[in-house]
Parts: structure tokens; sequence; C-alpha cells
């Protein structure tokens, strides 16, 4: 190895090991003398009275949180329970990602303040959007400043997110990565000064995103990938190697060859660890910089350890089993803190270390099935296939214990209030645990962890059924996220599969026949050559949606109507690329209409569509005619206002044109388009004024967030993706977002008017999940 070592990776790893070695023996001894037991039933005793309601009314108050998220919050406000609920949920999330001590007076006040906070933020119905949602984030960052980071990271969630492969589960990679930046965001926030001006607030949170993007990228992309079956075993080694070199020398080695059907996967994964790596480098202080590399080597190693065990050999120590569990889980907490390059409050080093196994034990044990299915060897999957043969493998239930009553007592000092949060997410834990495998499975894997005390064992059980105000925050927020992801990435796939089948019919319909066999006809002729052209058919493919999926109206009678708007659309086209007004060479991948035929032919031609555009409505005969004629009138109209839209597009050539006047233009050359499509099908379909009215807020937002995504591409582009060369706009000195705002300030522009688009949505009185995946899909395009 060429490169200079940082740190001795065997010395650091032993030392580590050491101290791992040495609280395992504090915890087999508890075990073996089982004293924790009567120490822990004082300690539920005294906890069970704040949690189990006696008297007969409170069985009709009895809570449940599958009525959802935004239900299960509104109960606990109405109930009274919100602050408390907060209270225990925030408490531990300061102990455990932290490493905070609750009998603090300042980590008091502190969860105090971020209660309220908290509180005030999710009773408050002016928010108008899902914390985690693309429209709620982006809201949060204009609040704090920090909009180009924002969009630097949707941009890179969005990238992650398609290049995970099949056979990782994509949901809990964004859920996890998620999470992290949340983790060292809330970090940041709890080491920031009261009296810190905005400019370093700014700054600071900007750092917090990109440090924890930098972080959390090592979860899907090493934990989960050799985790999968995605990696050969030779991959896999290579790829550990490459690890461990980046971590002993400081520097991450040159890729090299890299042949196989994951080549690419990995040049990519390269090439991104490679940055985030160095981010997290230069942004922390020398003197954290050792620190932080030996407790990665130690998280990593320890993970490579337990990754290479074997659920089929029969012979590993109890040391074997729970030693690297005990690295893993203390050093990836500390790994956090000093990514950030965070002071430690004393003790921290301890706390953080000590109770990393009281969480794994947890996550373990209600990953018992899943670990088992897959063959991995955690202490509770062992100890379920073994314990008959082994009698001296120690119960991982029971040492479980052991931890909790060694926190309490040793670590936090028989502090009341950290007693009453970890029993109580001890208790949520099995509860959870309990609710999905069912009362049954769950009856029988407790007979197989039984503790060696029956009357510990009931007393546990008791709790299981009886104790109530038990949630925490944390877990909601996680099936929340969990479920949004999931119904995101089902209604996404839905809307591809959608936009790509119906964008096949429409291209089946739109071809026009009749012209003189013998003769010909220039005139049908341009207009098919134009319409064949890889459209994107998105006005049409709206209006079906809505027509169709929303509106319950038949396919048969809304096809004159989407072949319509697409003739009326590529007719706009064809004007627009005119020597008179664009002068366009290039149009959806091939030459313009009147670089392959003539100026007159290509004038003429969109002359004729618009007329066909007006003639198929005269077909929506299943419809009443007073609604057809009034359709046609608004079909006129529209027509009318994109013509002077195009007409104030040529007058403002070469002008410099103020921001309110690019969004007028931009809402005539564009969203009056996306209006027509809406609005067309919502007339047929007889829909209220008040709906129509919403779903014309919706376009102009949309048509706007389109145009200046059009700006965007016209910079960033590249005439491959495009269908039509990029950089027109500066050619031909047309004042554009870009022009106007710069790339920063047009990108910020595109996402207000993307929430402003979801904004208005929720004035729309039925959910239309499609139209929110159509604006990801239009601030997401590459052509």
């Amino acid at each position: 190895m060429s490169e200079k070592l940082i740190l001795n990776a065997d010395i650091c790893y032993r030392r580590a090991e050491e101290q791992a070695v040495e609280y395992f023996q504090i915890l087999k001894v508890l075990v073996s003398q089982k004293n924790y037991i009567s120490t822990l039933t004082k300690d539920i005793q005294s906890w069970k009275h704040n949690h189990i309601r006696h008297h007969f009314f409170s069985l009709g108050k009895q809570k449940t949180t599958s009525r959802g998220y935004h239900p299960y919050i509104r109960w606990l406000d109405y109930t009274g329970k919100l602050e408390s609920y907060l209270d225990r949920s925030i408490s531990y999330i300061y102990m455990r990602d932290l490493g905070k001590a609750l009998g603090s007076p300042d980590t008091q006040l502190r969860v105090w303040r971020t209660v309220d906070t908290l509180k005030n933020y999710l009773i408050d119905r002016n928010n108008k959007h899902e914390t985690f949602s693309m429209a709620g984030l982006y809201r949060w960052a204009q609040k704090e400043g920090i909009e180009t980071t924002m969009i630097w990271l949707l941009d890179k969630l969005k990238t992650v997110s398609a290049k995970i492969p099949e056979g990782m589960d994509a949901v809990h990679a964004q859920r996890k990565l998620i999470k992290i930046i949340a983790g060292v965001i809330m970090h940041v926030l709890e080491e920031m000064e009261e009296d810190v001006s905005p400019e370093k607030r700014i700054q600071k949170l900007d750092k917090a995103i990109r440090l924890g993007y930098a972080y959390g990228l090592t979860y899907p992309f090493i934990d989960d990938l050799l985790d999968s079956n995605i990696l050969s075993s030779a991959e896999k080694r290579r790829y550990s190697d490459l690890i461990c070199t980046t971590l002993i020398t400081g520097t991450v080695p040159r890729l090299g060859n890299w042949t196989g059907k994951n080549s690419n996967l990995i040049r990519f994964i390269h090439s991104e660890l490679t940055e985030a790596f160095d981010y997290i480098k230069a942004n922390q202080r020398e003197t954290n910089r050792k620190n932080f590399f030996e407790q990665a080597y130690v998280f990593f190693l320890s993970q490579e350890i337990d990754r290479m065990k074997d659920l089929k050999r029969t012979d590993y120590t109890n040391e074997e089993l729970y030693i690297p569990i005990i690295l893993k889980s203390a050093s990836s907490r500390l790994i956090a803190r000093s990514v950030i390059s965070a002071p430690e409050d004393e003790g921290f080093d301890n706390r953080t270390f000590y109770y990393g196994i009281y969480n794994q034990l947890a996550d373990d044990f209600a990953d018992l099935f899943d670990d088992m299915k897959d063959g991995a060897v955690t202490p509770y999957t062992y100890y379920l296939k073994y314990h008959e043969k082994r009698k001296d493998l120690i119960n991982p239930f029971e040492l479980y214990w052991a931890v909790i009553a060694n926190l309490i007592h040793n670590v936090y000092q028989s502090d009341p209030k950290t007693c009453e949060v970890i029993l109580g997410r001890a208790i949520n834990g099995l509860k959870r645990f309990k609710e999905r495998v069912g009362t049954e499975k769950y009856n029988e894997v407790m007979s197989l962890f039984a503790l060696g005390n029956p009357k510990f064992n009931h007393l546990i059980q008791k709790m299981v059924r009886k104790a109530d105000d038990v949630d925490f925050f944390d877990k909601l927020l996680r099936d929340h996220i969990i479920t949004i992801l999931k119904e995101e990435q089902k209604e996404r796939e839905e809307f591809l599969n959608i936009f790509e089948t119906v964008r096949n019919e429409i291209n089946g319909m739109l071809k026009i026949g009749g012209h003189n066999i013998l003769l010909g006809d220039p005139i049908i002729d341009a207009a098919n050559y134009s319409l064949e052209g890889n459209g994107k058919r998105l006005r049409p493919i709206i209006t079906w949606f809505m027509g169709v999926k929303e509106y319950g109206l038949k396919k048969s009678a809304v096809g004159p109507l989407l072949k319509s708007l697409e003739y009326m659309h590529t007719a706009s086209l064809i004007f627009d690329d005119l020597p008179s007004q664009d002068n366009s060479s290039s149009r959806r991948g091939r030459s313009t209409l009147h670089m392959t035929y003539n100026i007159a032919i290509a004038e003429l031609t969109g002359l004729f569509l618009t007329q066909k555009a007006v003639e198929e409505q005269t077909f929506l005969e299943q419809f009443n005619s007073k609604t057809v004629l009034n359709l046609v009138r608004y079909s006129a109209k529209m027509t009318a206002d994109m013509c002077r839209g195009q007409a104030m597009d040529l007058e403002s050539k070469g002008k410099s044109l103020t921001l309110e006047q690019l969004n007028v233009l931009s809402f005539y050359k564009t969203g009056i388009a996306f209006e027509a499509s809406l609005v067309m099908p919502a007339m047929l379909a007889e829909a209220g004024e008040s709906e129509i009215d919403a779903l014309k807020k919706y376009a102009k937002h949309t048509g706007v967030a389109f145009q200046i995504k059009d700006d965007l591409l016209d910079v960033e582009g590249d005439i491959e993706s495009l269908g039509k060369p990029s950089g027109q706009d500066a050619e031909n000195n047309n004042s554009t977002f870009v022009s106007i705002l710069g790339l920063d300030g047009a990108r910020k522009e595109m996402w207000n008017h993307y929430c402003l688009a979801v904004e208005a949505l929720q004035e729309v009185p039925r959910n239309i999940p499609f139209l929110k995946h159509l604006l990801d899909y239009i601030v997401n395009r590459e052509r």
C-alpha cells in the first residue's frame, strides 16, 4: 500500500474491542447473577402507575394509531396527551441520538423548548404540506433561506433513488438517508447558539444537510449493498478492501478496471461516495479527523465481522456474537457526532458506548423473522436455532433487560426520567412486535425467549397487555414516512405506466387520412410528418387521465378531444419554429417542418391543424350540445390567448423583461395549454365552478414551472436529450428566467411555483395523485 497510513488499524480496533469485552463482562455477570431482576421489578412496579388505567371509563378511550399519522396527532391533542407524548419522545431522542443525560437541567430545558416548538407545529392548521414531501421540505428551506441547498438535496435524493438496484429496498434506503440527514440537522441545531446571526445559521444548516447526505449515503451504498446479493463474493471482497483502504489512509483509491454487470453501478457509487468522503474530510476540524477515521473503521470492520457470520456454524461463542454488535452500535452513533465536529459534554462517550447495544438488541428482536429468512446471524436468530443444543448460549432477551438495568442505574445514575423513557420504549417495542406478528406468534416467541424468572416474565407480559401511553413520535413518524414513500413509489409507477400506455394510444389515433392517393396531399403529409415526431403528448395525456380516470368519461367519448389538443399543440410548435418566429432547425429529434418542406407549406399546415382541432371538438357527440358549445367557445378563447402570448414573446425578443412580465408571458405561452387540458374534461363532466377555478390555479403555476424547466434545459440540456438545439434563447437574445434570475434563481422560482401548484391541488375537492406526479415529472424531466 503506497498511501500514507493515518491510523494503525489493528491497534485502533483492538483498543475498541477491549472496551467492548469489558462491557460484555459486566453484562454477563448481571445475567448470571440475575440481580437485575429485583431492581427492574421495583422500577416497573413504580412505572406502571402512570401507564395502567384501572377505572372503567378509561376503557372507552383506548387509542389506536391505525387511523394514521394526522388523526392520531389530533386525537392526542384532543385528549390532552400530546405534550406528554412529545416529552417522552423528544427525551428519548436526546438520549439516543444526542447522547445527553436526561437528569441534566440544561437538557430538560432544551427538551421542553423542542417539545413546545414541535407541538405548535403539529397543531398548526396553516401547515399546507407534509413535512417530508418535496413541497414541505422546500417551504421549510425557504423559511431558513437555504433553498439552493434543498434543491441540491432533492436532486441528489432523486438520483440515488433511481440508482438503487433491483434486489435492494429502495424505500428503506430513502427513509434511512432522510433519517440520517434529519439527525445531523438536529445535532447542528442543538449545538447552535441562540444568538447566532441569520447568515451563520444558513451556513450551518447548509453544511448540516450536505454532511448528513454524505454520511447517510454510506447506508444504502455500503451497508445495504454489502448485505444484499447484488455483488458477487469476489466483488464484495474487492469493494470491502477499497473501503478499508480509504479509512486507513484517508484517501479514496482509484476504482481501476471494474467489469461485469455491476460495473456502471459501482462506478456511480464510487464517484458519489468519493465526493461525499472528500466533503466530510474537508469540513472537519483537524483535531477531530483522526477520531472520525478511527470510529468509522471500527464501525465498518465490526459490521464486516458480523456480516461474514454463517448461521450454519454451530460453534460461535457468546463473545463472538455480542462483541461486534456492541462495537458497531456504539460507533455508529459516535460517528454522527464526529462528522459535525461537535464538542462532547462530560460522559458523552461512555453514555453513547453503553447505550448502543440497547437499541441494537431491540432492533434485532423486531427484525427476528426477516433475519431468520435471510439467514442472518444475530443473537436472537442464533439462540433460536441452537439454544437446545448449546446450553452455554446467553438468552439475548435476558441480556436485553440486563442492559436496561445497567443503563438506568449505572450509566444514568437512577434518573427517574431516564427510567420512565427507557422502560416505556422497551414495552412499546414488544407491543409493536406483538401487533405486527399476532398474539399467537408472539406468545410462541416469548415462550422460547422466556426469562429464567417466571414472576418477572409475567410482569413484563402484563405490561405488554395493559400498559398505555407508551407510544413514541419517532416510531409514528417512521411508519408515516414509510407509508408515504411506498404510496409515492406505487403512484409513480402507475403514473409512468399510464403515461406510456396512453401516449401509445394517442400516437395511434393522430394520423390524418383522406388525401388523394394519386395526386398526394402535401398539407396532410406535412401534418402527419409533424404529428409523427417523438412528442411527449403531455396535454392529451392529462385530458385522458382527468376525463377517463377521474371523471369516469368513456375513452371513446373523449377521443376527439385528445386529438384536438394535440393538433392544436403541434400547430403552435410549427408556427413557433418558423424563421419569422424562433427559427428552429429541429424539433422532436428531427428537422422542423419548414426545413423539410418549405415555409409556405409549414404555415398552411399550422393553419390546417388549428382547424382540424376545432373540427374534432364537433365530434364530441356523446355530450350535451350546450356543454360542447361552451367547450368550443372556451377553446377558441384559449387559442386566441395563446396567439397573443406568442406575439408578446416575439415582441419581447432582445428586450429585458421583469420577472412579473415573464410570469405573465409564461402563462400565455404554456400555462393556458395546461389549463385547457384540465378544464375541458372538467367541463364535459360538468364539474363545479370552484373545482374548475382550483384546476386553473394549478395549471397556471404548473405552466410557469414547465417554462422555467424549459429555460433551464435550454442552458443545461443537450441536443440528444432535448430533440432540439440547446442555447437558442441566448442566441436569440430572449429574456428567460435564467437570464433574469440566473441558474440558481431560476431553480428557486421553479420550485416556488411547484409548491404553489401543490397548494392549489389542496383546493380541488378530490385527491388526484396523477397531478402531483405530473408536477414531479415536469420539474425532473430531461427534455
